[in-house]
């Protein structure tokens, strides 16, 4: 019923993990002359860290059995919530940095659970009858309310 797929694709994170690989690899030229075996080390780490980010990938599922979110190279499968799990399943606006410490798979402190997010700051909430709540980022806030809204399952916002 609904599917969306997420990347980091913020300029200023790509210009921070780029030019950190180019600082290092300057560093490395430089500051004493590298053998070329200690260089091509270094090459090939400092070219994880954008290849990593680069295959990070958020998937959002929602279908008639509930809702599926999958945070990829993190989750080998995906993490399933059925709709009879939850208490309360809505569209909010939350603020990455203060709730939950910035984006990715994070967890906060202070009561709101766990999120998965690459960006932005409207999420769908989740609210489980028994655990923790769930946030999973989006992008498609207001078609992820429609969805919801079709299908009988939008709460509205509880907090």
């Amino acid at each position: 019923m609904f599917t969306e797929t997420q990347r980091f694709t913020q300029w200023w994170l790509w210009l921070i993990i780029i030019g950190s690989w180019l600082t290092m690899m300057y560093s490395i030229a430089t500051v004493s002359p590298p053998t070329t075996s200690t260089f091509m080390i270094s090459f090939v780490v400092g070219m994880l860290l954008p290849v990593f980010f680069w295959q990070m990938k958020l998937v959002t599922r929602i279908t008639e059995e509930g809702i599926y979110v999958r945070f990829t190279p993190f989750h080998l499968k995906e993490k399933f919530y059925p709709w009879d799990s939850l208490s309360a399943c809505y569209v909010r606006t939350y603020s990455p940095l203060l709730e939950y410490g910035g984006w990715g798979i994070k967890y906060s402190f202070s009561g709101n659970g766990l999120v998965y997010n690459t960006a932005g700051n409207v999420g769908l909430q989740l609210n489980f009858k028994k655990g923790e709540p769930v946030l999973i980022g989006t992008q498609k806030g207001e078609e992820i309310k429609q969805v919801l809204a079709d299908m009988g399952r939008l709460a509205e916002s509880v907090k």
